[in-house]
């Protein structure tokens, strides 16, 4: 007892100094800045380099990805389960890579040189992928009606589609994580038209890529199913060129910001530190809890500095100085891999508050995802006919009515909506980003509910009055495949909601050298669906073949019962919703936590005549 009380005593005294060496610090910092040259952000006048670069460069990946799946199947004679999987894993990958882009990003290259390289490696993949259409001995022979005339694709054709796959993975592991965080770094975090520019510029972002994604799925699909298979996949290559121009004729004006290190290095030293410390007693509740931790931001931090929170208090342990810490002259741990800042404590404590939000959004895009593949395959089984016409729409292009009703639906909220709700709810965006999210997740639900009707509806048709047949999948419904237009346009309007609302959420509540990471976040999001879509498609592949209502998920969809499988996964959304709606409630946004958030430089004179009376001994 003597021993603890005793051991209690002599961190008193180190703390202390550290609080007196702080304020110190904190004065210094401002003088810093002061010091520092202004930086000239030109907001709008980069976005048409910034908007433009993407645009092109979604034209060219969504223009050969969107119609990749037909492309697998028809071209490479890939079976729908094995093609449907194939799409997946890449497109997980893709995703997941995007965390390895914002490392080398943050830590290395900066986002401006990793855009650039990353653009022209996407341009290099999508030739390498055009060359597979244009050379007959670098795809399968052509395949007839039946599917014992087919011929698989040789493993030295697949390598080298593989290879253009990889190059692809390459490209979207540094565009996805960056393009986003670069354009806001052109706007002026510090001032209302500055804030106010980047919650605009995340709509008409989405709004700029989604037209590029409309135009994707119609003109170039169209080519590529109708024209030429070497021609439609030529156009997107030739587009990403283009983007690659458009992006370093505006580098002369672009706000580069430089690269601060990667902040997973202080996450691990966190959660290392906080292990180590573990067994030390807990901290009391204190008015200001900061004089019981190591507070030290450095002079030249790019993060503002956060307010203490309560969530997460075992990891406080981390910033807990002991006798045996040492510290720097300017104030810094001598070891930080033995003590971490409060600062260091509370951006960890930011990424440990969102994880679960983030996890919601993992089952959030299952929905998403089977608007993207399993769709094609219900399209290529209506009738595509348009009128009493002979035109048919591509099965592939279908989803570009998901985009359309973002398109048309993003301007309205942004300009109509948003200013309704600020003045009823005085919220700056109208709702909250959790409440905006939420809506989405609903939406999807009704998508899906929508979706599985719809395909009953298809699949009686087909089976009662079929208009023909579909080579080497079955008969081909008398069901209109305009019917599928509500389902993605409710689809559509989830995803309004709930990407754009992520995409804004993980900006602003990760701090300044998180963002990189809050974007690659979501693409992890999208990757982990893509992930669980595979693995629920091989289970329910392999658990229906022999169950007596036969197999949900054959070649003939008619055969199957695709509707029992988007009625599981509206399931899914429901308890998904609830899940997210209960970490919604327990979720604190940033820099509104608690009393500490009202008014930093009232808790830092709080802290500073603390510390002077208890230096004083008074």
């Amino acid at each position: 007892m003597v021993e603890t009380e005793t051991k209690s005593d002599t961190n008193k005294k180190p703390t202390m100094e550290n609080n007196e060496k702080y304020v110190t610090q904190t004065q210094q910092q401002h003088e810093h800045d002061d010091d520092d040259p202004k930086i000239n952000y030109r907001g709008w006048k980069a976005m048409p380099f910034i908007i433009g670069n993407e645009t092109f460069e979604k034209l060219g990946a969504i223009g050969t990805l969107a119609n990749l799946l037909v492309y697998l199947t028809t071209v490479f004679n890939l079976k729908n389960i094995t093609a449907t999987n194939m799409i997946n894993i890449f497109n997980g990958s893709t995703n997941f890579a995007t965390l390895i882009g914002a490392f080398f990003s943050d830590t290395y290259f900066g986002r401006y040189k990793t855009l650039g390289f990353c653009t022209t490696t996407s341009f290099l993949g999508l030739l390498v992928i055009q060359l597979t259409a244009a050379f007959k001995n670098l795809h399968p022979p052509e395949c007839g009606n039946e599917s014992s005339t087919c011929k698989g694709p040789t493993a030295g054709q697949m390598a080298f589609l593989l290879c253009g796959f990889g190059l692809l993975l390459i490209g979207a592991a540094g565009v996805r994580p960056c393009n986003l965080a670069f354009g806001a770094d052109q706007f002026n975090p510090n001032t209302e038209s500055g804030k106010k520019g980047v919650n605009s510029f995340f709509n008409w972002y989405f709004f700029t890529f989604t037209f590029a994604q409309m135009v994707s799925l119609t003109l170039i699909v169209y080519v590529q199913s109708n024209v030429s298979w070497a021609l439609g996949l030529g156009i997107p290559a030739a587009l990403m060129l283009l983007s690659v121009v458009v992006f370093f004729v505006g580098t002369k004006i672009y706000v580069k910001v430089q690269p601060n290190g990667s902040p997973i290095t202080s996450i691990v030293q966190v959660l290392v530190v906080a292990i180590k410390k573990r067994r030390l007693k807990k901290l009391p509740q204190k008015e200001y809890p900061m004089l019981s931790l190591f507070n030290y931001v450095p002079p030249k931090s790019l993060n503002s500095r956060l307010p203490y929170t309560h969530q997460f208090r075992a990891l406080d342990k981390a910033a807990i100085m002991t006798p045996q810490d040492k510290i720097n002259p300017d104030g810094s741990a001598a070891e930080p891999w033995k003590l971490c800042s409060m600062q260091q404590v509370e951006e960890v404590k930011c990424l440990m508050r969102v994880l679960p939000i983030w996890f919601s959004a993992i089952l959030y895009y299952l929905v998403i995802v089977q608007q993207h593949t399993i769709l094609v395959f219900q399209a290529l089984q209506s009738d595509r006919r348009v009128g009493h016409t002979n035109f048919k729409i591509p099965a592939a292009s279908y989803y570009v009515f998901l985009m359309l009703c973002m398109t048309l639906w993003l301007p309205i909220y942004d300009r109509i909506l948003v200013p309704l709700m600020r003045r009823v709810t005085g919220k700056e965006a109208g709702i909250t980003l959790l409440q905006r999210m939420g809506i989405g997740i609903f939406l999807a639900i009704l998508s899906m509910i929508v979706s599985a009707f719809v395909e009953g509806h298809r699949r009686s048709l087909a089976l009662s009055s079929p208009i023909g047949m579909q080579p080497r999948k079955g008969a081909i419904s008398s069901m209109s495949a305009l019917v599928l237009i509500p389902q993605l346009a409710l689809a559509g309007l989830s995803e309004s909601f709930t990407a754009v609302g992520q995409v804004e959420f993980y900006y602003k509540q990760f701090p300044e050298n998180m963002r990189s990471i809050g974007q690659s976040l979501f693409y992890c999001g999208m990757a982990g669906s893509s992930y669980l879509s595979t693995l629920l498609i091989s289970i329910v592949h392999k658990t229906t073949a022999k169950s007596a209502t036969g197999n949900w998920l054959p070649e003939d969809l008619n055969k199957g019962r695709l509707d029992y499988f988007y009625f599981m996964i509206a399931a899914l959304e429901v308890m998904n919703l609830g899940y997210f709606l209960m970490c919604s409630r327990w979720y604190k946004y940033k820099g509104n936590n608690d009393s500490y958030s009202n008014n930093s430089s009232i808790e830092l004179n709080g802290i500073t005549k603390t510390s002077e009376t208890s230096i004083n001994g008074v």
